[in-house]
């Protein structure tokens, strides 16, 4: 799995220019517009909110366990339809955000979660933590399969009978290239480059092969209820998170400034953010590199 450090650089480090670019308890992951790109993003994102609510049969009094919550959206909207929702994270910026909101979260790995923990649960949600599972050294060391299979388990069991588990996840797509081929020092634009880039703004990850991975691996658990690819869907959140990144707060840019003597004295960091203009994700997703995927799976006894 991504460790504590790199979750931190992601998360923790971009925590302020997040809440302050997107609002305080914005959605860190792809909306669902369903070809309605006239939608606003925040439209979107509840759109989405709402399609998980409905796919999970999530209602007043529901108990919802929200794995990787982000900055709690997920769980504001299903407090607002009366069920009482707990979520889990492994970014201190993103924890301690979503406390002072209110919410109930707690720092911790999701995986070492057990019914004794919390209890179980009327539905389970995982929206883009699933990508940070397996580090490219475990995939290397062929761990991928092992490793989703006993997160999966680990759903099974914190959920009661047949109640439902929405997955939310990037997976590389037909035209991923060879591992050995991605190059922070490749041609820029180019393929191998953009993969790097990508490698750099989440170090420590390494996605699923597909959604055929990850369905043979839920098998034991799990019965598939529906499957989405949401690519052109996160194309247009990509977009649109750029418009908001961009706009003018004076928070947002004092504390860009206060980034310059880092980015002035560590290589690594210079690397990891980079400021060419390239959006490599939304590269990745209109290439089909990267493709996004949006699951319901429903426990079997």
């Amino acid at each position: 799995m991504t460790d504590q450090k790199d979750l931190e650089y992601t998360y923790t480090l971009f925590d302020n220019i997040f809440r302050h670019s997107y609002g305080e308890m914005a959605d860190f992951s792809g909306a669902v517009y369903n070809g309605d790109f006239s939608m606003s993003l925040e439209q979107a994102q509840r759109q989405k909110h709402e399609f998980i609510a409905e796919s999970l049969n999530i209602k007043e009094g529901s108990r919802v366990l929200d794995m990787g919550c982000g900055w709690g959206p997920f769980l504001k909207f299903i407090e607002e339809r009366g069920a009482k929702g707990i979520g889990v994270t492994l970014s201190t910026g993103q924890a301690e955000a979503c406390i002072k909101n209110g919410l109930d979260v707690h720092f911790m790995d999701c995986r070492t979660i057990s019914p004794a923990t919390f209890g179980k649960f009327d539905a389970i949600v995982s929206l883009g933590a699933f990508e940070h599972h397996c580090s490219k050294e475990e995939w290397k060391a062929g761990k991928q399969d092992t490793i989703y299979n006993n997160f999966f388990r680990v759903v099974s069991d914190l959920l009661h009978e047949e109640k439902r588990f929405y997955l939310q996840t990037m997976t590389f797509g037909k035209n991923m290239i060879d591992a050995d081929e991605i190059d922070i020092n490749a041609e820029k634009g180019s393929d191998a480059h953009i993969c790097a880039l990508v490698e750099g703004i989440f170090p420590g990850s390494w996605l699923p092969s597909g959604r055929e991975q990850i369905i043979e691996n839920v098998k034991p658990f799990f019965k598939l209820i529906s499957i989405s690819n949401g690519r052109l869907d996160y194309i247009e959140t990509l977009k649109q998170w750029g418009k908001k990144w961009r706009e003018f707060s004076f928070k947002k840019y004092l504390f860009y400034c206060t980034l310059i003597p880092k980015y002035l004295t560590n290589k690594n960091f210079r690397k990891r953010l980079d400021l060419s203009g390239i959006d490599p994700h939304r590269l990745c997703f209109e290439r089909e590199i990267i493709d996004h995927l949006r699951i319901v799976f429903e426990k079997v006894s």
